[in-house]
């Protein structure tokens, strides 16, 4: 059965997407959750004639990805955590933390975008996080952990 996304759906596809699914997964979960449309003759024809439509708009998006993306291959974001006499964090460092510490510095990244390299990080020092600005454009920040 092909359906056509109406969101991004991890593990299937991204907005706007045809994408074939078996038929129980379409007609019981993405259909009536919202999330896709049966991807009938004339859907695909408004499908065709929106994407050409958003094109335009999409490469501005693109453009301004790629320079987020370049600016943060630069930067250092410091993220402060509160800290044992051991050097342990009391809890972990997670992504909403790294995004709330971006977005002081002028990156406006969704904590859903930031992938952490490690499960969890809980002690200070240097890590490494992969951030999805775009469907197809992806950086590498590196953030360090300090003491509060």
């Amino acid at each position: 059965m092909e359906v056509i996304l109406k969101q991004d759906v991890k593990n299937l596809g991204y907005k706007d997407d045809v994408v074939k699914v078996k038929p129980g997964y379409g007609r019981n979960f993405l259909i009536p959750k919202g999330m896709a449309a049966m991807a009938t003759v004339s859907s695909k024809k408004m499908l065709t004639e929106t994407v050409k439509q958003r094109a335009f708009k999409e490469e501005k998006v693109r453009k301004s990805a790629e320079a987020s993306a370049a600016k943060l291959k630069d930067v250092v974001v410091t993220v402060g955590a509160k800290v044992g006499e051991s050097g342990k964090i009391f809890g972990s460092v997670t992504s909403v933390q790294l995004a709330d510490a971006m977005k002081k510095l002028g990156f406006d990244v969704d904590r859903k975008n930031i992938k952490m390299s490690e499960d969890s990080v809980k002690t200070i020092g240097t890590y490494t996080a992969e951030v999805r600005f775009h469907k197809e454009i992806t950086g590498t920040v590196t953030f360090e952990v300090v003491p509060e």
